[in-house]
């Protein structure tokens, strides 16, 4: 199947079908379930950034609202304040795509503004009526992400009778609302959404499987990094601890068929990711 490369703004494409690219995460949140705290500032986010680049990202996601589970939502103002500094200073000093993770069109305009390039919701689309309409507009590439309930009650006992079918249905009705806002198809990821309102038997199965989701040609992003199913398999309480067990799972999600890997440490994820390439031949 050929996979769409969804254009950049400037005409650019993101080369979803040649190799596995890395989506790099800089959290400008002092409550990241990860690194909480570290990147607040731009300037630290700043820092970051040109390590994840030099380390061999081909995307930096920027997100000032922490997902987490039982995480609190955050005001309009403040997460203004938390990602527009450091998308200005990371646009000014890096040249890869930046991806705005956010469920609030206001912010993602405003990061677009800023020179943000790709729309990452987490909500799909389902939490700003006016989020669908603002990627047609800007004519940006939006990842669509699957979760079940909101990163307040997300993991309060998550039931599927078939997670693969259910999260399928849901793409597919997203897809069509994407559609009917204007937004081409070519420019839609899915994210089946690691950890969002799912136990660890649907964690599995999704990694398993998730080159399934290849619904039309759309790109897969996974992101496993960290998650607490790594370290309930691991052992590892700490997040920061858990970089091996994430590389084992981003290898898997590759040979099953996923497209692009949203993780915390690029470096690790680069060199196993050379492999498995060259093992693979390729993300398509």
């Amino acid at each position: 199947m050929t996979v769409y490369s969804p254009v950049l703004p400037g005409g650019r494409r993101l080369e979803t079908g040649r190799r596995t690219l890395i989506m790099g995460i800089i959290n400008v949140t002092p409550d990241s379930f990860s690194d909480g705290g570290l990147y607040a500032s731009s300037e630290d986010a700043l820092s970051q950034a040109l390590r994840l680049e030099a380390q061999g990202a081909d995307i930096l996601d920027i997100g000032g609202e922490s997902t987490r589970p039982f995480a609190e939502p955050v005001g309009l103002e403040e997460e203004l304040a938390r990602v527009i500094p450091a998308i200005e200073k990371i646009r000014a000093a890096c040249g890869i795509p930046i991806s705005i993770d956010t469920s609030k069109a206001a912010v993602a305009q405003a990061a677009l503004d800023a020179g943000a390039d790709i729309i990452n919701d987490v909500t799909a689309l389902r939490a700003d009526s006016r989020m669908g309409p603002l990627a047609a507009e800007r004519g940006v590439p939006v990842v669509l992400m699957h979760m079940k309930g909101n990163p307040g009650d997300m993991q309060v006992a998550p039931f599927y009778h078939d997670v693969m079918k259910e999260i399928t249905d849901f793409f597919r009705e997203r897809l069509s609302a994407a559609e009917s806002c204007g937004i081409r198809r070519e420019q839609v990821i899915l994210d089946p959404g690691i950890g969002f309102g799912k136990r660890l038997e649907d964690n599995l199965e999704i990694m398993r499987r998730c080159g399934e989701f290849k619904l039309s040609g759309h790109p897969v992003l996974v992101g496993p990094s960290r998650k607490a199913f790594t370290g309930a398999l691991t052992g590892k309480e700490k997040p920061s601890d858990r970089d091996v067990a994430t590389v084992g799972a981003i290898v898997v999600c590759v040979a099953s068929g996923c497209h692009i890997v949203r993780t915390h440490n690029v470096a690790y994820a680069r060199d196993a990711l050379a492999v498995a390439d060259a093992i693979l031949g390729g993300s398509g």
